[in-house]
C-alpha cells in the first residue's frame, strides 16, 4: 500500500481532483429526491473520458475514469434515480463499454492537446456514445422492434440527447482541459513524469 501511495505524484493527485470535482458537479446538477434536473442532460462524462485518456498513463487512464464514473453512478442511484444503493443499473455494460472507447479516443487523439484535436475527439465520442448505447437500448429493450426500422427509430429518438451530450462534453471539456493546460504551463510538476515507478 505504501508503495502504491508513493507512486502517486503531484500530477496524478491534481488529475484525480479534477475528475472528482467534475463527477461531483455531475451528481449535484442531476437533482435530488427523485427530481431529475434538466441540467442532468448536459453530462460531463464525455469530458471525463477524454480527460482521463489524455492525461493519465498506463492502466490508470482506464481505471480512474471508470472508477469515477461508477462512484458518481452509485450516488445518482441513491440520491436521484432509485433512492437506494445500486451497484449497477440495467444495461450499464453498454454505457461503460462506450465510456472505455471514449477513453481510448482521448488516449489516441489528445496525447498532444490542441483545440482542433479536442473538437474532433468530442464529435467522435458523441458518435460512439450514440451508436453503442442506443444499439444496446434497441437490443435490450422492448420499446423498439428488432428490425432495421426499429433501430433507426431508436437512433433518431436519441438525437436530442446526443446533442446535449455534445454540449456537456464541450463545456466541461473546455473547462477541464483549459484549466489543466494553464496550470501545466506554470508548474513543471504537472508535466508528464518519466519515472517508471510512478503512476503518471
Amino acid at each position: 500500500m505504501s508503495k502504491f501511495l508513493n507512486s502517486i505524484n503531484t500530477r496524478t493527485l491534481v488529475l484525480l481532483l479534477f475528475m472528482a470535482l467534475v463527477a461531483a458537479a455531475r451528481v449535484l446538477a442531476s437533482g435530488t429526491g427523485g427530481q431529475i434536473s434538466s441540467l442532468s442532460h448536459y453530462t460531463p462524462i464525455g469530458a471525463m473520458a477524454l480527460f482521463g485518456g489524455a492525461y493519465f498513463s498506463k492502466y490508470t487512464k482506464y481505471l480512474f475514469p471508470l472508477l469515477t464514473l461508477w462512484i458518481s453512478d452509485l450516488l445518482l442511484n441513491r440520491l436521484v434515480f432509485y433512492g437506494e444503493w445500486r451497484l449497477f443499473y440495467e444495461g450499464f455494460y453498454w454505457v461503460y463499454g462506450a465510456f472505455a472507447l471514449m477513453v481510448l479516443v482521448g488516449q489516441k487523439l489528445l496525447r498532444h492537446f490542441s483545440f482542433s484535436r479536442f473538437l474532433l475527439a468530442a464529435f467522435t465520442i458523441v458518435l460512439i456514445h450514440w451508436l453503442v448505447t442506443d444499439i444496446g437500448m434497441w437490443l435490450g429493450g422492448s420499446m423498439y422492434p428488432k428490425t432495421v426500422a426499429g433501430l433507426w427509430s431508436c437512433l433518431v429518438a436519441a438525437i436530442p440527447f446526443e446533442r446535449n451530450f455534445l454540449f456537456g462534453t464541450l463545456f466541461y471539456g473546455v473547462l477541464m482541459f483549459g484549466v489543466f493546460e494553464w496550470l501545466k504551463a506554470r508548474s513543471p510538476r504537472l508535466r508528464m513524469s518519466y519515472n517508471r515507478n510512478e503512476l503518471c
